[in-house]
């Protein structure tokens, strides 16, 4: 598993700029910017580095003195009590996970009801606070900064999150109050699987059933996860972290309002785990949507394993399966070496052949290849069909050696990199899957130029 980093909640009222502040500390525009109170509504997770410190950020929703957010048209049609128990609750769960917190306020206001019944939730948390005073942009606005001492938790920053004024100030006492955490990979060897799909597709289901008891709410209700949950368990004698996730679907199909969030929590989930439990409908079948769900998973070169769940619900006979599993491979082609599994999470039919998939697909990723076969299989390649060639000159492949695992990573070092053709990096690689199969594990090949001109 990843390194865990520190964690950073933003917390505040609405409308204080807690999302542009977010922006500003992670480089991008993840967060959506309204001038509407209470817009953002899940935590948000993005990567922030500082003064050679790596930290997360956690946006979050607003709270006001009541504990009640404005909502949006959108919210009150769905029913807005909902919605504002969810805010309290993300809230809550950012601030119990988190290192450090920033409250952010509005210096242009002052001090209101709602910061001082916040600062009174955080002085509950004994964690280092750090209060941020926005839209400090003129002159008037910073030495008002001095208010928020009232606040009786730090001294206050004159900031300006817009324009990025006093943010270096902050972050430079804040980074100092961060702790640093070991390399979970040297505490123990815990492999971390996440388990990703579309909305409904049984993910919830699949944890419940890995574990044998309720852990995480299932519902038929697309989205009901919105963050992850991490379970820890022992299999076979092998640490396990299970990561239950959002649902993702592709960007452009995201509904606004709620879904729109729950896609960052899930890419954080990836990010983190070793291999990847790519759920299928069996009775939607592979969707494009599916397909967009593994490229999230492959951008980040993680293992995979298709599970196609509800398998119960499907009418079928002694053919349908391994028809099914054509289907699979044919619409995620480069999915080819992934292995794919036929299970119902309601009824337990297969689930048992999950875990011990698992574990042999994280053996795969982990398996390293002397660089005696290695250069054995390159030679073998290489002699069996033309190399591809450049104005008449042939790509010379001189040797070979794997730099590293997790994924399997190969460096091919050849006369001229640009003579090597995508379709001639893909022939090796399929080679190399026939010497060593890198079961449900994406291979790396880089290839470096080497000056000088020989026979391989």
């Amino acid at each position: 598993m990843a390194q865990r980093k520190p964690v950073v909640a933003l917390v505040g009222r609405p409308n204080v700029g807690k999302s542009t502040l977010f922006n500003r500390l992670t480089g991008r525009r993840t967060a959506i910017v309204e001038d509407v109170p209470g817009t953002t509504r899940d935590r948000i997770y993005g990567e922030s580095f500082w003064n050679g410190v790596g930290f997360l950020v956690v946006d979050t929703g607003g709270l006001e003195a009541d504990s009640e957010v404005t909502t949006t048209k959108e919210d009150r049609s769905a029913g807005s009590a909902q919605f504002l128990a969810h805010i309290r609750n993300q809230v809550q769960v950012a601030l119990d996970e988190s290192d450090a917190i920033i409250l952010v306020v509005d210096g242009r206001e002052g001090v209101t009801a709602a910061d001082q019944d916040i600062a009174e939730l955080l002085r509950l948390t004994n964690k280092p606070i750090f209060v941020a005073s926005n839209k400090a942009e003129s002159q008037t606005a910073r030495l008002n900064a001095v208010e928020f001492w009232n606040l009786g938790l730090s001294e206050p920053f004159p900031i300006s999150a817009y324009h990025g004024d006093g943010v270096g100030d902050m972050l430079d006492v804040l980074v100092t109050a961060l702790p640093a955490y070991p390399d979970e990979d040297s505490e123990e060897n815990a492999i971390s699987i996440a388990i990703v799909g579309r909305p409904n597709v049984g993910k919830s289901s699949l944890l419940n059933a890995l574990l044998g008891r309720e852990r995480a709410i299932v519902s038929n209700i697309p989205g009901t996860t919105r963050d992850s949950i991490d379970t820890e368990l022992i299999y076979d004698g092998q640490p396990i972290t299970v990561i239950d996730t959002a649902g993702i679907r592709r960007r452009g199909s995201v509904e606004p309002g709620i879904e729109k969030y729950s896609v960052l929590r899930s890419m954080q989930a990836i990010d983190r785990a070793d291999v990847a439990l790519l759920l299928i409908d069996a009775v939607d079948g592979v969707t494009a949507q599916d397909a967009h769900v593994a490229g999230y998973v492959l951008e980040k070169m993680k293992s995979v394993v298709v599970v196609v769940n509800k398998w119960d619900a499907i009418e079928k006979d002694e053919h349908t399966m391994d028809a099914f599993a054509e289907t699979v491979r044919e619409e995620l082609k480069f999915l080819r070496y992934v292995p794919v599994l036929f299970i119902s999470a309601l009824t337990k039919q297969r689930v048992h052949r999950v875990l011990p998939t698992v574990l042999e697909v994280a053996e795969a990723r982990n398996h390293r290849v002397s660089t005696g076969d290695f250069n054995n299989m390159l030679r073998t390649a290489y002699d069996a069909i033309s190399a591809p060639t450049q104005n008449g000159r042939p790509l010379r492949i001189y040797y070979g050696t794997q730099v590293s695992v997790a994924p399997p990573t190969f460096a091919i070092f050849v006369n001229d990199v640009d003579i090597v053709h995508f379709s001639y990096e893909r022939y090796l690689e399929n080679r190399l899957r026939e010497f060593y199969p890198f079961l449900g594990t994406p291979v790396r090949l880089l290839f470096r130029a080497q000056r000088r001109e020989q026979s391989t």
